[in-house]
């Protein structure tokens, strides 16, 4: 780029659609060094080395995919590489993963301190996007190296999945510890979920600068309902498919879940508490009822793009398997209910690439209890919220609210998450009039099938702009992998 030019890249006649306003603005935007430097109309365009005609297409911030996992299913390196281009290709910009050591993953147990650097190999050079890790404290270990993972690796968010106690990925599992990779002499159970509320809560007051950008993060299923129910519906023939697997993991187990971590959170003075992809009006209510009686816990509140666009009806069965599951129409309502009336923080992909040979069993594909549970959905995530959203009255300024800003806000990443004078220029393009159909053959996801198979959609990213440079533009991935590790708060 020649340095006697005002801008780098001048994106022009786009309907940028900022967080936190009414409407959308006719404006260019101005971009040096990665960064907006300006954004104002009518830009001269002899001021810029490069000038991109939007099309008078919205201009969205990139997206921050909060809730991804790169690498559960595929070795890491060759994950990275594959998923980062969905991610490109749906408007994310800024991908971030749950890691964990045991089984998935890189198979290994032991201190972070000896794992993350690995993780770091393997992703260096790979993610077209930006990427950061949440990391998941399974043993006493773990819980001493937060304030280093904080200071040292500058991952700020941490997860307990509640469910790993007593049941596996995919069902019911009587090998924990060597599901989990821990020593026999540990437990991962409700005192373990204290004592890391515990060890989070002290490496904030550790770190008070950074307060605001260190928070927990829980799936919340009870594995105990979970055992118990799954035995009763597998002995019970008049359920199947996506409908067994839901009442095999029923809505209470979230709301009891949720119960349980929001009084440890409290018991624990642990100030900033993320319950994710809620899934049920249940869980949703659940949540609610416990910001009402601990005012004072932080709580940000998630949904998937999957449970808000699939039900248990879904046409492509199995292969919407998921943790936790799919659920019945009138609980999608509710959760778009939910959406509208703020009671939602963040909506994101729980993007998880398994392939088509691994998803469902090959010699009985139609048995639910067989087949893996999680899928991707990055390349669809705002496509499918524009599309939907707006036929609901969403705006879509709290779009980019619910897909940007609130996640990188809430995540520490300072410089994402809007469109504004200083931060990255991270943009997604979107045609608001491009009616299509979801096809697997289009994803550039390494996946081989979707779950959203047939879905109609009014709405299609076009373009996606990473720091300035343009990575995805009409159907086609650009160029080598320029993503990078954000160390936060970033």
């Amino acid at each position: 780029m020649s340095e006697n030019k005002e801008f780098d890249l001048i994106i022009k006649n786009i309907q940028v659609v900022k967080p936190k306003l009414d409407g959308i603005n006719n404006i260019d935007l101005g971009i040096k060094d990665g960064l907006i430097k300006s954004m104002e109309p009518n830009l001269a365009p002899d001021s810029s080395d490069e000038v991109y005609d939007g099309d008078n297409k919205l201009a969205f911030p990139g997206l921050v995919d909060a809730h991804m996992h790169t690498g559960i299913y595929n070795p890491l390196d060759q994950d990275a590489i594959i998923e980062s281009r969905a991610a490109a290709m749906g408007g994310v910009t800024s991908s971030l993963n749950y890691m964990r050591t045991g089984g998935y993953y890189l198979n290994k147990g032991g201190p972070y301190k000896d794992f993350m650097p690995e993780v770091f190999s393997q992703s260096e050079n790979n993610f077209f996007v930006d990427y950061a890790y949440h990391l998941a404290p399974m043993d006493q270990t773990h819980i001493k190296e937060i304030p280093s993972l904080i200071e040292d690796f500058g991952v700020t968010s941490f997860k307990i999945f509640m469910f790993y106690g007593g049941h596996g990925l995919h069902g019911a599992s009587s090998s924990q510890h060597e599901f989990l990779m821990i020593n026999e002499d540990e437990k991962y159970d409700i005192a373990h979920f204290e004592f890391v509320m515990r060890g989070i809560e002290k490496a904030i007051s550790m770190y008070p600068d950074k307060k605001d950008d260190i928070s927990l993060s829980l799936h919340c299923e009870t594995a105990e309902i979970m055992a118990a129910y799954t035995k009763m519906v597998q002995a019970d023939d008049s359920l199947s498919g996506l409908k067994a697997y839901s009442a095999s993991r029923p809505p209470h187990s979230e709301g009891l879940a949720i119960f349980i971590a929001s009084y440890l959170a409290n018991e624990t003075n642990l100030p900033n508490i993320n319950l994710l992809h809620l899934t049920s009006k249940k869980a949703v209510d659940a949540a609610m009822q416990m910001q009402t009686v601990f005012p004072h816990i932080n709580f940000r509140r998630e949904v998937t793009i999957g449970h808000l666009i699939l039900d248990v009806d879904a046409p492509t069965g199995n292969f919407a398997k998921v943790n936790p599951p799919i659920r019945p129409r009138e609980d999608v309502e509710y959760l778009w209910d939910s959406v509208l009336n703020g009671d939602i923080d963040w909506i994101c992909s729980d993007h998880a690439c398994c392939k088509h040979e691994d998803k469902v069993d090959s010699e009985d594909a139609e048995n639910v209890w067989l087949a893996k549970s999680g899928f991707g959905g990055t390349e669809y995530l705002l496509s499918a919220l524009v599309s939907e959203g707006l036929k609901r009255g969403l705006s879509l300024n709290k779009m980019a609210e619910l897909t940007s800003l609130n996640p990188a806000r809430r995540y520490g990443l300072r410089r994402k998450g809007d469109l504004e004078i200083g931060l990255d220029a991270d943009v997604a393009l979107v045609d608001p009039n491009a009616s299509w159909t979801i096809k697997a053959e289009e994803s550039e996801s390494g996946q081989g099938y979707t779950p959203f198979e047939g879905q109609e959609l009014n709405a299609r990213v076009t373009t996606t702009f990473l720091r300035g440079n343009r990575i995805y533009d009409n159907g086609e991935v650009l160029g080598e992998p320029k993503g990078i590790y954000l160390k936060r708060p970033y």
